[in-house]
């Protein structure tokens, strides 16, 4: 069910009424000054003698009302003064709205103090993370079991403005619409990130992407095994052979500025399951390969976003996908495969086996026009070493492109951080008996991955994501719950939108 929306003068009738507070605001509290009524006053008050409510931002405390306000609950969440923090400060109060069971909601942003921090963010910036904060929080995992069980759902959210917000009542209808879409975009990436591999196959995959194409009225190629031999697609292929679910590659086109030559290729490893192949992985946590194909994922809840909001730019989404098995037509150590940019590979190990369905991803999108691209992949366990789950690696070709990216991943509250990518570590991946193999070892791993793909973008500029930290945790944190995170969906979003930049 979609959330509906109303823009009210005073509070209505709401199960939930969310007062976002400033630590300047609690501090006068704490001083006598009057501010939502005199009994809930009084409990706030308590709460900040005793330590339970802090003016720090982030904090949040939730109030019964107990008949004295239309609503029966008050809660309370501290933003800082500068509104930088807005998405934190609305994770830390969908929980209490999860746990209260408040299916309808009022946000009171009308105080002179709040419209003043909102104005200083920029109201639309402002009022879109506050909603995505919030709402991605509350998006649960489906789960499957004999019993049904029902998502928590916020049915109705009405914000109350004051006369000057009121004013301005189109730009926050912009941001609540534009909200509402990266939303129903993480959400898209996250059910598919966290579907069982029996359940989503290459095919299956294809399947999905046709159906956002379709809904989207956008032109979409699915290319199976035979059409991916007649391209000579040696590495998408070869990862694929060992498994009785063959590989597609999905290409979708969105033409949103006919005018421009430039058009963006963003990329995404589409592995459904990887069990290392004959390279096997160790058995425990081998579950948590359902997310391998994350990058996939981002990619194509990008492109919904993308499309749905009908950003002036043109992108190819480009997912090659495959499953990773070991068979007796798998692909071995020491085999040796051509890729479709006629580059020939030395597999060295067959669990490095996204890197080899990127390179064809990548010549597949340059084929077909991209000249700028972005790869995003669940592609090193070496990421996690360097960075662990707080922060997505970055690799690049290219300075101002990547500034672009890191801006972009600023907006959307996604950590990027970029890895050196000197000559001397190309090194490590130099075969004897083909142009390169596919792994140089366990020093600058995350790396050697990157300047792997980077062989095969044809000096277009480039940045890969290693998203393998941070694709999938074991962890609810911020506004990502445990599972699939969706990861990359809204900074593809805004790299491509360009808003305000």
């Amino acid at each position: 069910m979609l959330t509906t929306y109303k823009y009210e003068e005073i509070a209505p009738e709401a199960e939930g009424l969310i007062v976002p507070v400033t630590a300047s605001e609690l501090e006068a509290l704490k001083e006598g000054q009057p501010f939502i009524q005199p009994a809930i006053d009084k409990q706030l008050q308590q709460m900040l003698s005793s330590g339970i409510l802090k003016a720090k931002t982030g904090n949040t405390a939730a109030v019964a009302t107990l008949g004295l306000l239309p609503q029966q609950m008050v809660v309370i969440t501290v933003i800082d003064e500068a509104g930088a923090e807005l998405r934190e400060a609305f994770a830390q109060a969908a929980g209490k709205v999860k746990s209260n069971k408040l299916n309808t909601l009022a946000i009171d942003i009308s105080s002179s103090a709040v419209s003043g921090v909102l104005q200083q963010a920029g109201i639309e910036r402002a009022v879109k993370c506050m909603l995505e904060g919030l709402k991605l929080t509350l998006i649960g995992r489906q789960v499957l079991k004999k019993q049904e069980q029902s998502l928590f759902e916020v049915q109705q959210i009405s914000f109350v403005l004051n006369d000057e917000q009121l004013g301005h009542k189109s730009i926050i209808e912009a941001a609540v619409q534009e909200a509402e879409c990266m939303t129903e975009s993480v959400k898209l990436a996250r059910d598919l990130t966290n579907m069982s591999g029996n359940e989503l196959t290459p095919e299956r995959l294809a399947f999905y992407a046709e159906e956002v194409a379709q809904k989207l009225e956008l032109d979409i190629e699915v290319l199976d095994e035979w059409s991916c031999a007649e391209e000579q697609m040696g590495g998408l292929l070869g990862v694929g052979q060992g498994s009785v679910n063959p590989p597609r590659m999905i290409v979708i086109h969105y033409e949103g500025n006919p005018e421009s030559e430039e058009k963006w290729g963003i990329v995404g490893k589409g592995i459904t399951f990887d069990t290392g192949g004959i390279s096997l992985k160790p058995a425990a946590g081998m579950e948590d390969m359902i997310s391998d194909m994350g990058g996939a994922a981002a990619v194509l809840g990008a492109i919904h976003a993308i499309a749905s909001m009908k950003v002036k730019a043109n992108v190819l989404a480009v997912i090659p996908t495959a499953e990773n098995m070991p068979s007796d037509r798998a692909l071995k150590p020491g085999d040796v495969i051509r890729t479709m940019s006629g580059h020939t590979v030395e597999v060295v190990n067959t669990d490095a086996e996204g890197r080899l369905v990127l390179a064809d991803g990548i010549t597949t999108a340059i084929k077909r026009g991209a000249t700028k691209l972005v790869d995003v992949a669940t592609l090193t366990g070496a990421v996690l070493v360097a960075l662990g789950t707080e922060a997505t690696g970055a690799v690049t070709n290219d300075k101002s492109l990547m500034e672009k990216v890191i801006a972009a991943s600023e907006k959307s509250g996604e950590r990027i951080w970029q890895l050196p990518a000197y000559a001397e570590y190309k090194k490590l991946i130099e075969s004897d008996v083909a142009d390169l193999k596919n792994s140089g070892g366990r020093h600058a791993g995350s790396i050697t991955a990157g300047l792997f793909i980077g062989h095969f973008v044809e000096e277009k500029p480039w940045v890969h994501l290693d998203i393998a930290g941070t694709a999938y945790v074991n962890k609810a944190r911020r506004w990502e719950p445990k599972g699939a995170t969706g990861v990359m969906v809204r900074t593809l979003y805004e790299l491509i939108a360009e808003k305000d930049r």
